[in-house]
Order: C-alpha cells, then structure tokens, then sequence
C-alpha cells in the first residue's frame, strides 16, 4: 500500500521533457527581462538584476521539477530553504513584481504548462508596459516643494512672487518660514500643485527675476508619487 501511495505522488520526467521545460523557462526569462528593460524608470539599471530574473525562472522551473508530486520532497526543499536568508534590500516596489513574475513563470513551465507560461508572460508583459509609457495611472506630477529666499524688508504679504503663484499654481501653501541673517532674509517653503506641468520652467525663470527673490530651489513632492 505504501508503494502504490508513493508511486501516486512520484511523477517521472523524461529528459526531452526537463529540456522542453527548461527552453519555455529560459524563453519566458529573456521575455521579461527585455519587459524589465522597457520599463523600468529608475536612476541606473542593474544588469546582475536582469541576468537573476532569467536565471530565477530556470532554477523556480528545475524545483518544481525536483518537488514533482512528491510530498516528501516538496517539506524537504521548505526545511532546506529555511536556512537560507536573503539580505538584499528590494528598493523599487517594482523589482519586487518582477521577482514574482520570473518565479511564477517558472512554476508554469516546471510542471509543463508551456501555452499558460508563454500567454501570461506576454500578456502581463504588454499590461506592465502600457501602464508605465501612458500616465492612465501614474499621471504627470504637479505637485512640487518650492524653496527661497526673500528679501522681506517691505514684507511678504503683497510680495510681487505673490502674483507669479496665482497665474501659474492652482494652489499654493506656506510650510516653513525660516529667518537668515544676511540681509534680513527669509527663507520660504511653499507646496505649489502647477495649473500645467510643461510651464515649470517657465515658472522658475520669471520667479528668480522676482524683486527680493534669490536662491530658488524646486522640489519634486516624494509623497505625490
């Protein structure tokens, strides 16, 4: 009885089987390696991430293999992979996807379900990319941290930078006042929403020509994004 139970959980793979798995994996990986490639917005690209998306589909493919239907393997890897920990900090929430993505890839193409593997990596694929070039969800960003100082010998409340807020900003808010020593100065912190992102620049030239106004700095809003 013992052998029969054991042979129900035991699934055997022929070798043109485990290099069938193993090519959809690998041709999955390169997929969503170029799919990262596309869309990713970061400050500098890694290219050990890219390589270990490729290889993390193989190795989730080879496992799935190994584990079968056998429960006695399948507790075995959890015990063994319970040893190891993984210090590297993931910093881009989208990274973290793509680990997902590459391990479950991986999964449908260890147990041979080849037409589901290659259907959802294009499709997800074509989903993840679409969202990142078109701004449906992550819309142009108009909220900003603005920063400067100003000579406040005449006071700020009718200042001339005052009307430059209300023809380009839709709104505007004092966070911080700070006084500076040269020149009776203060030092203003204002979040600003633009009426229209492509006049930023615009914005700044003629805010830095402002009577009393030196140092400007503009932030982008972390929070907003």
């Amino acid at each position: 009885m013992l052998d029969d139970f054991q042979n129900v959980l035991s699934v055997s793979l022929s070798i043109g089987e485990v290099f069938e798995n193993l090519l959809i994996s690998l041709i999955c990986g390169l997929l969503i390696s170029l799919i990262y490639r596309r869309t990713y917005k970061g400050p500098g690209i890694s290219y050990s991430f890219i390589n270990s998306l490729i290889i993390l589909s193989l190795i989730t493919s080879v496992v799935i293999m190994v584990i079968g239907n056998n429960l006695a393997r399948a507790f075995g890897l959890v015990g063994a992979m319970s040893i190891i920990r993984f210090r590297t900090a993931i910093k881009e929430t989208q990274d973290i996807i793509f680990i997902f993505f590459s391990l479950a890839i991986g999964m449908a193409s260890g147990v041979g379900l080849h037409a589901l593997a290659l259907a959802s990596t294009v499709f997800i694929g074509i989903i993840l990319y679409v969202l990142t070039k078109t701004n449906t969800v992550n819309p142009v960003k108009k909220d900003f941290l603005l920063q400067f100082s100003f000579l406040a010998s005449d006071g700020y409340q009718e200042a001339p930078f005052l009307l430059l807020f209300q023809k380009y900003c839709k709104s505007s808010k004092l966070i911080n006042t700070k006084a500076l020593i040269e020149n009776d100065s203060l030092e203003l912190s204002y979040h600003i929403i633009l009426k229209d992102a492509k006049f930023v620049t615009a914005f700044v030239n003629e805010l830095k020509n402002s009577k009393g106004v030196n140092h400007v700095n503009l932030f982008f809003d972390e929070e907003s994004f």
